[in-house]
């Protein structure tokens, strides 16, 4: 005969601060662990939705970014003639040589520097990035002295906005326009004419180049042929896997930093879920006697208490997910160790992370709660009669 699962819950119900204070505890931790994933998680969705799949961007062998990349003209052009490259109806290639610098800008709100990607694009480049939108004022007139900002750098840094002006490369920029690339990397990016910016900094060398594929499947081909050709000193990668493999080291670091003080906070729980269930053992050794002499066995006894734990962990992690769901209102940066420029990212809460950290909740519900459970279970009816 089992004990109905009423039992359990009215016991909760009956010890109601006790059980909030454990639920809250509980709740905290899991606060914690959502919160890690989810930064995580918004870093990594950030910079991989930056990149199409149908994209091929090409870079020096051994560069792990375009920062450190440089692609002289005459490779450019030997790239820009391969066969893979998509043909638009004007009969121009989908194909975009860019430059990639970083600069320092002042923020708006501490006036303390930091890094800012600075973009040279081609006439292709947004052809090739249908996810940015122009938001306000207009697109810079090729080789003029104009910019436009992506809304985070806009927001956040001194003369990012519309009809500011910025200073880099010895000269003044003058920002005529804002565009919006939604989630991805290019929001934290300030863009002008190649020709222009190649000029002010002085370089020879593209940093990129970035076309689209005429065929998905023609890409392994395009890769072998061009980085086995002796004229060439390039390495291609589709661009959703180049801005994945810009964003692995954070998301590891972030990962592994959320697991090591979810632990730490964990043990607390756990100590206090444990506590909580030993001295709602303590309490009832009448009721726990009652139950053994009415028949009731020493399983169904162990069942309810586990069952109580388990529910503590599972008001706990409700509690902790929903509070932690309302980070994905907020928007925060941090510097990308790949490119070393500032990011501007948001917490991404998935059906992934829910689970994980539901189930998280109940493990430590169950550890608290079982070796509580196991003492009730032990207790022999004369000893829990006596006792009361």
């Amino acid at each position: 005969m089992g004990i109905p699962y009423s039992y359990s819950f009215r016991n909760l119900w009956t010890r109601r601060l006790t059980t909030i204070l454990t639920a809250s505890g509980m709740a905290l931790v899991v606060f914690v662990f959502s919160a890690t994933l989810m930064l995580a998680e918004g870093l990594q969705k950030t910079l991989v939705d930056t990149g199409s799949y149908d994209n091929v961007v090409v870079i020096r062998k051994s560069s792990t970014s375009e920062v450190q990349s440089a692609v002289d003209r005459q490779q450019a052009s030997i790239l820009e003639s391969q066969p893979e490259v998509a043909i638009g109806e004007n009969g121009r290639p989908f194909f975009a040589r860019e430059l990639v610098v970083l600069i320092n800008l002042p923020k708006r709100r501490s006036s303390k520097p930091s890094n800012v990607v600075i973009r040279g694009i081609s006439a292709a480049s947004l052809l090739l990035r249908p996810q940015v939108r122009l938001v306000e004022g207009r697109m810079p007139r090729p080789g003029s002295a104009e910019v436009v900002s992506g809304k985070n750098i806009a927001e956040r840094f001194q003369g990012g906005g519309i009809g500011e002006t910025v200073r880099f490369g010895m000269r003044n920029w003058t920002v005529v326009g804002v565009f919006d690339a939604g989630n991805t990397g290019f929001s934290s990016e300030i863009w002008g004419d190649v020709d222009q910016l190649m000029q002010a900094f002085r370089r020879q060398a593209y940093s990129s180049v970035l076309f689209r594929l005429r065929d998905s499947s023609e890409f392994e081909g395009f890769r072998k042929r061009v980085e086995n050709d002796p004229r060439l000193t390039v390495e291609a990668k589709r661009e959703k896997i180049y801005y994945q493999e810009q964003s692995e080291m954070m998301a590891k670091f972030l990962r592994i930093l959320g697991v090591t003080l979810t632990i730490v906070f964990s043990l607390g729980a756990v100590i206090g879920a444990m506590i909580t269930m030993y001295a709602a053992v303590a309490q009832r050794t009448t009721e726990i006697g009652t139950l053994r002499a009415l028949g009731f066995q020493k399983k169904s006894i162990l069942g309810a208490f586990v069952l109580e734990a388990l529910f503590l962990g599972l008001v706990g992690g409700c509690l902790g997910l929903f509070f932690a769901s309302f980070l994905q209102l907020i928007t925060i940066s941090t510097m990308n160790w790949q490119t070393f420029a500032e990011l501007a990212f948001s917490f991404t809460l998935t059906v992934g992370i829910a689970w994980k950290s539901l189930a998280f909740s109940l493990i430590m519900g169950f550890a608290g709660g079982v070796l509580p459970a196991f003492r009730a279970a032990r207790m022999s009816i004369v000893e829990a009669l006596r006792a009361g």
